[in-house]
């Protein structure tokens, strides 16, 4: 499980450094080809561009400062950088859709011209760099459950739906004349754009603030803790993340009577064996008896909520 994870940790990491250089030269040309078309379209696409490539910068830096191994200051190492990373993605979504709102509104209430034909024909470069890139991202690299990845691949989906929305405002500008059609797709990338920021962002908070794991059911870990041979009841469950796939799990689980060393032994390995069934791969369980004093906490409380 450590090398499967070694291995899409490079092959993740390989993938942001070669759409950080595709990305970012492509906005380079389409912030020329916006000032140059007067386009807020394109303009707004090629700061989301920037911010793609601000974010595929930062999470190619997140992959290697988790490559540091532990040590006694960082002892789980440095791969929570990678959620930090995520959520700085996240929040820089957020702020570019604010600010592409704010240039929409000045833009509805004063249209300026905008040169449709050179806008197209950027904007259809730009389809094909973005398409290109997240087909690329999502062949090579794991962003499902790779939370850094997922942040940055929303990230060029975000600029996709940017490159579709200058096509359509600049075919509406030549064929109609309608220069409010500009800021509107400025306007519909930006709620995409806001959506997707909303969401990393969340999942971000959820994994600093040790939030159980996704598609981790804790009804269904207790219930494979309590059916281990000689096991009575269990309390003081956490269930957390240090990064992405990586999940852990601790608990007092009682037994009753003395056991030998064997016996309980044979109940962790178990145990372990159960949860990594599930896909928490790092287990630490302690054995208490049955008259073992502890504080009311998780799972102590039969009334504990499950929000």
């Amino acid at each position: 499980m450590g090398h499967d994870h070694d291995h899409t940790h490079g092959a993740n990491k390989k993938v942001l450094l070669i759409s950080f250089f595709i990305i970012s030269a492509y906005m380079i040309v389409e912030l020329i080809g916006g000032i140059m078309t007067n386009s807020l379209a394109l303009l707004s696409d090629a700061g989301h561009m920037l911010s793609d490539a601000i974010s595929l910068g930062v999470g190619v830096l997140a992959f290697s400062f988790g490559e540091k191994v532990a040590n006694q200051s960082k002892t789980y190492g440095y791969k929570r950088f990678e959620i930090l990373a995520a959520a700085f993605n996240g929040i820089t979504l957020i702020l570019i859709a604010l600010y592409i709102f704010y240039e929409a509104y000045n833009r509805f209430t004063n249209p300026p011209e905008v040169a449709s034909s050179g806008m197209l024909i950027i904007a259809l470069i730009g389809l094909l760099v973005n398409i290109f890139v997240a087909w690329f991202m999502m062949r090579n690299s794991d962003t499902d459950d790779n939370l850094n990845m997922r942040a940055a691949f929303l990230h060029v989906i975000g600029d996709l739906f940017g490159s579709i929305g200058a096509i359509v405002a600049a075919l509406l500008i030549m064929f109609f004349n309608w220069a409010w059609a500009d800021p509107l797709a400025s306007v519909i990338v930006a709620v995409l754009v806001l959506v997707s920021g909303f969401r990393v962002t969340k999942d971000s908070v959820h994994v600093l603030m040790e939030g159980a794991p996704k598609g981790i059911e804790l009804e269904e870990v207790i219930s494979s803790i309590k059916q281990v041979d000689k096991v009575i009841d269990m309390h003081d469950l956490h269930i957390w993340s240090v990064t992405s796939g990586q999940h852990l799990l601790t608990c007092h689980v009682v037994v009753d009577g003395n056991l030998t060393i064997t016996e309980t032994q044979a109940i962790i390995d178990s145990i372990d064996h159960h949860m990594q069934q599930l896909g928490i791969g790092h287990v630490t369980i302690q054995i208490e008896h049955r008259d073992h004093a502890h504080d009311r906490s998780l799972l102590c409380n039969p009334n504990w909520n499950k929000s």
